[in-house]
């Protein structure tokens, strides 16, 4: 292995976070409440796509998997982010309903992680979402079986082409596309702290409501 093959020195790539304090006696009661409060923050500070998220899965064996996804949407009932049923994420979750999310906000030096149960949208909601895409990506989801292997880049395009010929303006829902909604049975808030003491405040779904807890970083 020659010297520019060899990997970069890790050991010395770190931030020092400087800021204010994560206190419990400064968030909502509720962490979707709170959460609003942070993305509009991640909103204001100019983040590039602050609703990508870390969505983590697993097989019913056990096989982990994570990919980066779009949230489209979130309310009281929890976090929804849409794709192909077949994908692998979309099998993991027929036989693994659950999940994990994570915000990577490192600019302001703050992430959201959520883990839940997850079930699939009605299909009108699934509908009414995807009437609202751009045509492109409408037909970009007939012509791609996420996951699957494709022969070669030219087959793919190929596919797209003819789907947009057999639709060249409304094109129908897949039945095998739509959304999941991810129901938030813990949701943690952590904040970078000087010499890694970060602070993390962690809400979890108790028999009354949501418990707060800090965590140790």
């Amino acid at each position: 292995m020659d010297a520019t093959s060899r990997p970069p020195s890790l050991a010395g790539l770190r931030r020092s976070y400087v800021g204010e304090p994560l206190l419990e006696t400064a968030v909502a009661a509720d962490p979707v409440v709170q959460f609003t409060t942070w993305f509009q923050e991640a909103l204001d500070a100019g983040l590039p796509e602050p609703n990508a998220m870390v969505v983590a899965t697993a097989s019913a064996g056990g096989r982990p998997s994570a990919r980066t996804v779009l949230l489209k949407e979130y309310d009281e009932r929890g976090f929804v982010f849409y794709t192909n049923y077949e994908s692998r994420k979309g099998r993991d979750l027929a036989e693994n309903p659950r999940a994990s999310l994570l915000f990577p906000w490192h600019p302001i030096r703050r992430q959201v992680r959520v883990e839940g149960t997850v079930t699939r949208l009605s299909h009108e909601e699934s509908a009414a979402y995807f009437a609202s895409r751009p045509y492109g990506s409408r037909i970009g989801a007939w012509a791609s079986r996420q996951s699957a292997v494709v022969r070669s880049r030219e087959v793919l395009d190929a596919r797209y082409e003819e789907l947009s010929a057999r639709w060249p303006e409304e094109p129908p829902v897949p039945d095998f596309w739509g959304g999941y909604l991810v129901t938030p049975r813990e949701v943690e808030f952590w904040q970078g702290r000087m010499d890694r003491m970060h602070d993390r405040l962690r809400y979890r779904r108790g028999q009354g409501g949501w418990v707060l807890e800090r965590l140790a970083p």
